[in-house]
């Protein structure tokens, strides 16, 4: 199959776009390389770039997406995004319109506004589960019409990263666009693993770590002295997938929601390479050009590649199917066109 070009918006350290190219291992099982190339991505965090540029042929850009013209951008058939949720609002109007309380949330309208002019024939973006019920289930229909009156036909599911084989309980909505009929009537969402390719925390926690990752013995007795109020302390059973992991583990604390690990008495966080493993990225991707903290930070905003991969088979899937369908009508259309060149135009939109 022909390389598809895609065009990733909001990249980050690239873990959605390491699914949507594949050709690459987790837990010894291997992803096959997928027919997509980037022909560009784009990102405001630069440290999240340094990340993805060391882990990327082609480069990301390092700038604010409101700067870049959609004139500017090279044509593309796939449209990548995990554009920010945060700030969702509802202006009082009629009828209602989104509306924000920072620039954050504003960025969802670069995506429309590209789409209006690049037109690609897919796109497919990712967001929390709760944008679903933001502002009392007012902003998802709003978001859904905007993406339509760019000329799309849509499909959205809630997809947990556990169903596919990542050692997370990890819930997301992604939201798949279509310009062609056939292909959004083709389109079906990845169906989950066998339970046996199921993975739980054991399988990616390291069994030996530095001590700066164990939390101190006063942290400890003040978490146990008010644990049964705080109902936290969310020490996670290995036995088990991980709770979601968060851009805040960096700064995760006993008395926080951020899921930690208890060993022998003593409690500790997860370290930046279990906490990759845990995201499903591949042993061989690089973070250690950047800080800690902004592995951390990376690693916690990322989509799964493992999940991602498997979200792009059902589009390979489409695009393989019509591929066919296209060659039989082309066919059609070459016995008929000399006889009745009616037929040949009916047949042409099949």
């Amino acid at each position: 199959m022909e390389l598809m070009k895609v065009c990733s918006l909001f990249s980050g350290c690239g873990g959605i776009d390491k699914g949507v190219i594949g050709d690459f291992s987790y837990l010894e099982k291997k992803f096959a390389r997928n027919p997509f190339e980037i022909v560009y991505a784009v990102d405001n965090d630069k440290y999240a770039v340094d990340i993805y540029n060391q882990n990327f042929k082609h480069k990301s850009v390092c700038e604010d997406i409101k700067n870049i013209s959609e004139y500017a951008l090279p044509d593309h058939d796939l449209l990548l995004g995990g554009f920010p949720c945060q700030s969702f609002s509802i202006v009082a109007q009629n009828p209602p319109r989104l509306g924000y309380k920072d620039e954050r949330g504003k960025l969802f309208f670069e995506i429309v506004r590209i789409l209006k002019v690049k037109k690609p024939r897919f796109f497919i973006l990712e967001n929390v589960k709760g944008l679903l019920s933001a502002n009392k289930k007012m902003a998802f229909p709003i978001i859904i019409k905007e993406l339509e009156s760019s000329g799309y036909k849509l499909k959205y599911k809630v997809l947990n990263s556990f169903d596919f084989g990542v050692p997370q309980k990890r819930e997301r909505v992604f939201i798949v666009g279509f310009r062609d009929r056939l292909d959004f009537e083709a389109f079906e969402f990845p169906k989950s693993v066998c339970d046996t390719e199921r993975k739980v925390l054991k399988d990616v926690i390291l069994q030996s770590v530095d001590d700066k990752y164990f939390f101190s013995e006063k942290a400890v007795a003040g978490m146990l002295r008010v644990k049964e109020k705080m109902n936290k302390g969310r020490s996670q059973n290995i036995e088990q997938p991980c709770n979601t992991i968060s851009a805040h583990l960096a700064k995760v604390s006993l008395n926080s929601t951020d899921p930690v690990l208890e060993e022998n008495g003593r409690y500790r966080r997860f370290t930046p390479l279990e906490a990759a493993k845990i995201q499903s990225f591949p042993d061989n991707f690089v973070f250690s050009t950047v800080s800690e903290n902004r592995q951390y930070r990376a690693i916690g905003n990322a989509v799964p590649p493992v999940l991602m991969w498997h979200v792009i088979q059902s589009l390979i899937s489409v695009i393989k199917s019509n591929k066919i369908k296209s060659s039989r009508s082309l066919k059609k259309i070459t016995r008929n066109s000399t006889a009745n060149s009616e037929v040949s135009v009916q047949y042409a939109f099949i």
